[in-house]
């Protein structure tokens, strides 16, 4: 394929974080201050997001043989972009006060960002393992790169090696898909479904390989053994780009790959993701209920969530493909919000995770915590908030597809995590005794112009989305026209 000046403006976004990690690579190399590390980092990712409007004017286009850039790829870039801002200015504050060396972090933060990128544009199983493993190997590095913590490298390692394993599952699925189709393209695996007899079980063999690898990424039950270690144990805004913007890619990618190959229309396959989306509902929720770590919490939270948003998928269709877009969006501004007041609280050697770390946090800091309850209650799907609109449209995709069963585990799942979900809103709200609140005096969030900056921009979004989701709607609506038109 020849590489015309429109494909480059296609693949904008995606050169622009390359030749940023690398720049960021020499401005480590040279031993530059933090500071102007950190802000680089910022203006790379941004500059990558204004390169989205300039691409959207060329697609769709298929830039190379193995990434397609529409309309639904620029919007899962928009969201990855957006969000490895909020997760570099974060950044700053934390790793300053815990770690002397910290230049090469914006690097590998880069890099993940690039591989999530890469897995919203592709189209084949070349790019979409690349993609996978460019995410991957970052996130190694970055779950254990505050070294002198061993919890921090514990996460590092079993992140690794289970990886390791999915990656080999997903490897031998698709093997047998080749080996059926001779080919590698998501339309072209279509094929491998769509006969009969032997080919067919061979087929759905591969997928389910495939969903293995891939339900591993977004720790879905039962491959969700990781996350509770791994959210726990790794620097904070690591775990907040974990929960948020690598799963955001992989979703990307699911539905991508599930459409173009017309899986979502076998029942074997709408069937499994069932069993998954229910079991990791009422895994998340029910495991979430015994905890006092808000880390550990938070990743079952997410299990939870996840089996919510595989009800949108297996709903398929326009409305499907839009609750999953609006989905993504919101949970990212959502958790981000959560996590960046666990950022702006933690301290050298001490990270907050524990509940009592948070209560009284309204009293200690108004705006803190606001925002913490603000994004609890969407996480809720409290009225009024981005959480709430999620919900709705989950049940309305789910309604319109006859997912009758599915919708009233979900609507069960959702008044079961109201239970701890309360509990961290009270403990933030709870008045301290004069002896506590002397002990964590210390323990106050450490504003910025540029982090307050940041999470005024997340909270406004909660809420607007919340209050006014139609515009946001319209535009989902137009990046979903070009996917649903490949099913």
């Amino acid at each position: 394929m020849i590489m015309t000046l429109d494909n480059f403006i296609a693949l904008l976004p995606a050169l622009i974080l390359a030749a940023g990690a690398l720049g960021i690579m020499l401005l480590a190399a040279w031993n530059r201050p933090h500071g102007m590390v950190s802000r680089t980092a910022a203006i790379v990712q941004a500059s990558a997001f204004a390169g989205v409007p300039l691409a959207s004017a060329v697609v769709p286009r298929q830039a190379t043989a193995l990434l397609l850039v529409d309309e639904f790829a620029l919007f899962y870039i928009a969201l990855i972009l957006l969000g490895g801002i909020a997760v570099t200015v974060l950044s700053h504050g934390y790793l300053d006060a815990k770690l002397d060396r910290c230049n090469e972090y914006y690097s590998l933060l880069l890099l993940a960002s690039l591989g999530g990128v890469v897995l919203a544009m592709s189209v084949h199983a070349a790019s979409f393992f690349l993609g996978l493993e460019l995410l991957s190997v970052s996130l190694y590095t970055l779950l254990s790169y505050d070294r002198e913590n061993p919890r921090a490298l514990e996460a590092g390692v079993k992140y690794l090696l289970l990886s390791a394993v999915a990656s080999a599952f997903l490897l031998l699925g698709l093997a047998l898909l080749y080996f059926l189709t001779g080919e590698l393209t998501f339309s072209a695996l279509r094929q491998a479904l769509a006969d009969d007899g032997p080919s067919r079980t061979v087929g759905l063999a591969g997928l389910a390989l495939i969903l293995t690898g891939i339900g591993f990424k977004l720790a879905v039950v039962p491959f969700h053994m990781w996350a509770p270690d791994v959210y726990q144990g790794s620097p904070t805004p690591v775990t907040a780009f974990v929960a948020t913007l690598s799963k955001i890619a992989v979703v990307a990618l699911l539905l991508r790959a599930l459409f173009h190959m017309g899986a979502l229309n076998d029942t074997a396959v709408t069937a499994a993701l069932s069993v998954l989306a229910v079991a990791s509902m009422f895994a998340g929720n029910l495991l979430a209920l015994l905890q006092d770590n808000v880390k550990r919490l938070l990743a079952y939270s997410s299990i939870a969530h996840l089996g919510y948003l595989l009800v949108a998928v297996i709903a398929g269709g326009a409305l499907g493909a839009e609750a999953v877009g609006f989905y993504v969006a919101a949970y990212m501004v959502t958790m981000l919000g959560i996590f960046g007041v666990l950022i702006l609280l933690s301290r050298p050697y001490v990270e907050t995770e524990r509940m009592e770390d948070l209560r009284g946090l309204m009293w200690r800091d108004p705006p803190a915590g606001a925002i913490w309850v603000i994004a609890v209650l969407s996480l809720a799907g409290v009225p009024l908030t981005a959480g709430f609109v999620i919900k709705f449209y989950v049940v309305v995709a789910g309604l319109s597809s006859d997912r009758w069963l599915l919708v009233l585990f979900f609507v069960l799942n959702s008044v079961i995590g109201l239970f701890y979900y309360l509990k961290l809103i009270r403990v933030a709200l709870a008045r301290e005794s004069e002896s506590s609140a002397r002990q964590r005096q210390a323990v106050v969030p450490r504003w910025t112009w540029s982090n307050g900056l940041v999470m005024a921009t997340l909270i406004l979004a909660i809420v607007w989305l919340g209050v006014y989701p139609i515009p946001f709607i319209n535009w989902i609506e137009q990046t979903t026209t070009v996917l649903v038109a490949a099913d």
